[in-house]
């Protein structure tokens, strides 16, 4: 089995494991807390997200949170919330702002991005991870669309991986493209930087 066939199965049953966790809710209430606290006085006012598949965490609630805390606190700047969209040409994403309720379309590959709202720039991202390891490394789905995307992007957001605990892998190795993550959150804390 080549270098390619191993991650395709490493993904598989990452993404069978992560669908079958008997204690799911309670690690989605974990990492929802672990992020909400992590957020605490971080000056982003625009946040990159992703809208969850494949029993992916979901960060929506908590940014939706993060947003009305703002709101409620006066910010003068309003804090926005954008999810990825994919451009089928450059295979490389831009983010379009999302809010509880915008009007959503499917994308090419079949995933709800929102419809006809406008282009922002987050300067943090966070980006879901099927696994991750030492370093900062995650393990996507292989597209390689947030790679590309992180190597063009000036300035670079920072950028963060959620994920489950099960989900870490102590032996990944990364290849020459991948892009390491400012940190990782999972259903425990902080994993990176450690």
């Amino acid at each position: 089995m080549d270098k390619a066939d191993e991650k395709k199965a490493l993904r598989k049953a990452l993404i069978e494991e992560r669908l079958n966790l008997p204690d799911r809710l309670q690690r989605v209430d974990m990492l929802q807390r672990v992020m909400r606290i992590w957020l605490v006085g971080r000056p982003d006012t625009v946040i990159g997200a992703y809208w969850p598949i494949q029993g992916e965490f979901d960060p929506l609630p908590a940014l939706h949170r993060w947003k009305e805390d703002g709101e409620l606190q006066g910010e003068l700047q309003l804090r926005r919330i954008g999810l990825p969209v994919v451009d089928k040409q450059t295979r490389m994403l831009s983010f379009h702002a999302w809010y509880p309720g915008c009007p959503l379309e499917e994308d090419a590959y079949r995933i709800p991005k929102p419809k006809d709202t406008e282009v922002i720039v987050p300067t943090l991202l966070f980006v879901p991870c099927v696994g991750y390891g030492p370093g900062g490394y995650r393990l996507g789905y292989g597209g390689g669309f947030y790679d590309r995307t992180l190597a063009s992007l000036q300035p670079r957001p920072f950028t963060v991986g959620l994920g489950f605990t099960q989900g870490y892998l102590d032996d990944f190795e990364p290849e020459d493209h991948d892009q390491p993550l400012d940190a990782i959150l999972n259903d425990n804390g902080v994993v990176w930087p450690v």
